[in-house]
């Protein structure tokens, strides 16, 4: 095997055990958080934070109290009341998230998968209008699906894991 310039050999490794003190001083440390969006940046993603979390905590009210237009929609696509439950806790976290200003990552993904279930089901069942509300639901859902992606997009690079395909 080619043994390169400035590397060790695998046999010449010690077992790395800090001391005490290493160990305090590295406790110690505080690390502040890198702010890697601009001013207009950090704007645009509370005005989205906002408008999504307030579009999604405003149809809580009727999914959870089964109001007739809910209980309609989940009814007609076969999953009334066990769905319409799962999707309002879903859009309550997906809301508490976006809110949450170190995690509004998680609530823009959380956001992008309620609101295109939504969006998909408005397509392929039930229809741009439903009952006579001249599409306002369907609107609602795509200004969600928008600030949830806006957000998602503005901070993918606080996601774990997450490797970007170009240099920042």
């Amino acid at each position: 095997m080619k043994q390169y310039r400035n590397v060790p050999r695998l046999e010449d490794f010690e077992v790395y055990s800090p001391s005490t003190a290493a160990s305090s001083r590295v406790r110690a440390r505080t690390h502040e958080r890198v702010e890697t969006l601009t001013r207009q940046q950090r704007i645009v993603s509370w005005v989205c934070r906002l408008i999504a979390a307030a579009i999604m905590i405003e149809t809580l009210f009727f999914k959870f109290t089964g109001a007739p237009e809910s209980v309609y929609i989940f009814s007609k696509m076969g999953m009334e009341s066990w769905w319409r439950y799962g999707q309002g806790v879903w859009e309550l976290i997906a809301s508490v998230l976006l809110l949450t200003p170190r995690l509004g990552w998680a609530g823009g993904i959380l956001t992008l998968g309620a609101i295109g279930g939504a969006i998909v089901s408005h397509i392929t069942i039930l229809g741009i209008e439903i009952q006579g509300d001249h599409g306002l639901l369907f609107g609602m859902a795509g200004v969600t699906f928008l600030c949830g992606f806006i957000v998602t997009c503005l901070h993918r690079y606080e996601i774990p894991s997450y490797a970007p395909t170009t240099p920042y």
